[in-house]
Parts: structure tokens; C-alpha cells; sequence
């Protein structure tokens, strides 16, 4: 038996700006070199070196090596949701120049949140799918439904597909994610994995290198118009 949960432990462990920016660096899902992670926070790398083996025991992150370099990741969606979630109530930085307007427009607009799709055309694409009857309302960190595979949005994005390559797992097949930008849920999940891949995949989304916002291609600017209207 267990009793209430620790917040005091993950929070100090996401309460330092160096940790914080790590952590908020790994979530598009990718795995990051500790060379990398050092920079994004601006710490040495024997700093860096320490942050994340804090981050490590902490378990928050997990790391591999691959030769001579340590990779380190995110240990799950949870932890993931937890900094997402923690994003919706911290205070918003003033941006003072045009390269840092430039990268919170991008980021708003469509960006990757741990192995899911998210920012305006997330919601766009979510609202389309509630729309056309493919699945329930979202609820914002509660389960949803996948009513029908079968409708024309659902089966360019491979539903049906994704729902058979999902396998038992534990993780919800569907679950609203509160957009921390949008303040509306989008969809994650398994679902939501496969989604993002399908759009990587056919070419209407493609990640950025330095950050997590996605480059929205030609053929998906007219895919999202098309959405848009209806």
C-alpha cells in the first residue's frame, strides 16, 4: 500500500531552468545527445552531466549509448503530459526579438508534443475528425472513442491502420491532450502517434532541426485549407 504521491520530488527536479529547458527539449519524443541537451540549457557539459543524471534517477529520462555519445530520452508519454501540463500554467517569457517571435508562431502553430501532433492545425485536424463522426468529442486527459474508421479524413490518415498496428498496450488507443497554446484538446494516444506519423509520412508535415515545431509542406497548407473548409 501506497500513500499520497511525492509532487515535492519531480517538481524540484523540473523547478531547476536547466532541467526545465532539457526536459521541455525532448519533447517531440526524440533522443538527444548530452552535448546538445548542454547547449539547449546553456550549461557545461559537465553541468549538463550532472542535471541529467539527476533527471535519470529521478526517473524521468531514460539515456542509451551509441559509440561514444549517451542519448537521452524522455521516459514516457506521462512524463511527457507533465511537462505539457506544466507549460499551461507557467508564466509566458517576453520575447524581444524577431527570431524568438518567429519560432513561438511556428511552435503555435503546428509542432510535435512527445510522439503526437499538436498546435492549431492539431485542432483543426481534431476538430475535423469529431466532425465528419470518426471519433467522440475529446475530453482533455480522459480516454475517447474511435467511432468509424471508415470516414473519408479517418481513412487518408490510416485510422483503421493505426488501430490494427496498436497492438494490447496499456496506453489509451485515443486521449485528449490539453494544447498548452490552444487551451483545447488534441489528440494523443496511440492514435495520435500513428497520426503524426501518416503526416510525416505523406508529406504534409516535416520536423525542424533545433526545435519541436513541424514545417508545414505546400501539399499540407492546401490539405489544412481544405480541412478549414469544411
Amino acid at each position: 500500500m501506497h500513500g499520497d504521491a511525492d509532487l515535492a520530488e519531480p517538481a524540484r527536479l523540473m523547478g531547476e531552468p536547466a532541467r526545465a529547458a532539457m526536459l521541455v527539449a525532448l519533447l517531440d519524443g526524440r533522443s538527444l545527445p548530452a552535448s546538445e541537451l548542454a547547449g539547449v540549457a546553456g550549461v557545461t557539459a559537465s553541468t549538463a552531466s550532472t542535471h541529467l543524471a539527476q533527471l535519470l534517477a529521478g526517473g524521468l529520462v531514460t539515456d542509451r549509448r551509441l559509440g561514444r555519445h549517451r542519448y537521452f530520452t524522455l521516459a514516457s508519454a506521462d512524463v511527457a503530459n507533465a511537462v505539457e501540463a506544466l507549460q499551461l500554467i507557467a508564466p509566458r517569457r517576453s520575447v524581444s526579438s524577431y527570431a524568438q517571435s518567429a519560432s513561438a508562431e511556428r511552435l503555435a502553430l503546428a509542432r510535435s508534443c512527445y510522439d503526437h501532433f499538436a498546435g492549431r492545425l492539431a485542432l483543426d485536424l481534431a476538430d475535423a475528425l469529431v466532425h465528419e463522426g470518426a471519433i467522440t468529442p475529446l475530453v482533455a486527459g480522459e480516454p475517447g472513442r474511435v467511432l468509424d474508421p471508415g470516414t473519408p479524413l479517418a481513412e487518408r490518415l490510416g485510422i483503421d491502420e493505426g488501430i490494427a498496428r496498436a497492438g494490447s498496450s496499456r496506453r489509451p488507443m485515443l486521449r485528449g491532450c490539453l494544447d498548452w497554446t490552444e487551451r483545447r484538446p488534441h489528440v494523443a494516444g496511440r492514435l495520435g502517434a500513428h497520426v503524426l506519423e501518416r503526416l510525416i509520412a505523406e508529406g504534409w508535415v516535416e520536423r525542424r532541426r533545433g526545435d519541436r515545431s513541424l514545417r508545414v509542406t505546400g501539399q499540407g497548407a492546401r490539405e489544412f485549407d481544405e480541412l478549414a473548409r469544411g
